[in-house]
C-alpha cells in the first residue's frame, strides 16, 4: 500500500508544478497591465460624463451672455432703457426675451449756423405820403445767407429795384405811418417787392431781411 501511495504522489506532482507555473505568469501578466495602467495616470482620472460636460458648457455660455456690456468710451456699464422709454431704441425685445441691443454712441454734430452779410443801398430813397404833403426819406440795408452773387444781382438790378421801393413807399398813408407796427409792415413789403424783381430777372432773389437805417418822416 505505501508503494502505491507514493506512486499516486509522484504523479501529482508535475500537475501541480503546471498549474503554479500557469497561475504565477497569469498573475505576472495581469501585474504587468496594472503597473502600465497605473504608470500612465488611467487611475488619477474619472471617466468624462458627456451629459456632465455639456451642461457645464452651457452654463458657463449663459453666465457669459449675463455679464453687463461696458459701453464704448466708458468704464461704467450702459444701463438698459425702460420699456416704452424715451432712450429705447425702437423693434427692441420684449421683457423676458434677448438682451436688448446697447445704442452706439454718436458724436453730434455741431448746429450748422449761417454766416449773414449786408449791404447797404448807396443813395437814400425819398418818396411823397399819400393824400399828404409830407415824405418819407430812408436809407435801407439787406440781408442775406448766400452768397455774394445776390449782392451782385441787387447792384446789377438797383435802377428797376428803387422804382419798384418808391412805389411801395408812396402807397403808405399818415395813418398807416402812425402805427406802431408800420416799419416792420413796410421793410416786409420791401423785401419781397425786392425778390419778386430778382427771381424776375435772376430767378432767385436772396434776400431775407430788410432794415432801415435811416427812417425819416416830415
Amino acid at each position: 500500500m505505501a508503494d502505491e501511495d507514493d506512486e499516486v504522489e509522484v504523479k501529482k506532482s508535475p500537475l501541480l508544478k503546471i498549474i503554479l507555473i500557469a497561475v504565477l505568469g497569469l498573475l505576472v501578466v495581469v501585474g504587468s497591465v496594472i503597473g502600465t495602467l497605473f504608470f500612465a495616470g488611467f487611475f488619477d482620472k474619472k471617466a468624462s460624463d458627456p451629459v456632465a460636460e455639456v451642461l457645464a458648457t452651457e452654463a458657463r455660455a449663459d453666465g457669459a451672455a449675463a455679464a453687463p456690456t461696458e459701453a464704448k468710451g466708458g468704464g461704467a456699464p450702459a444701463p438698459a432703457a425702460a420699456a416704452g422709454g424715451a432712450g429705447a431704441p425702437p423693434g427692441g425685445a420684449q421683457a423676458g426675451g434677448p438682451p436688448r441691443p446697447q445704442p452706439k454712441a454718436r458724436q453730434a454734430p455741431d448746429r450748422v449756423r449761417f454766416e449773414q452779410t449786408y449791404l447797404e443801398l448807396e443813395r437814400p430813397l425819398l418818396a411823397n405820403v399819400t393824400n399828404s404833403r409830407k415824405v418819407i426819406q430812408v436809407r435801407i440795408a439787406v440781408m442775406t445767407h448766400y452768397d455774394e452773387r445776390v449782392f451782385n444781382n441787387v447792384k446789377k438790378h438797383e435802377f428797376p429795384i428803387r422804382s419798384a421801393v418808391l412805389d411801395v413807399m408812396r402807397q403808405a398813408t399818415e395813418a398807416d405811418i402812425a402805427k406802431s407796427t408800420f416799419r416792420v409792415e413796410l421793410a416786409e413789403k420791401i423785401r419781397l417787392t425786392m425778390n419778386a424783381l430778382l427771381e424776375k430777372y435772376e430767378d432767385f432773389g436772396g434776400i431775407e431781411e430788410v432794415h432801415f437805417t435811416e427812417f425819416v418822416f416830415q
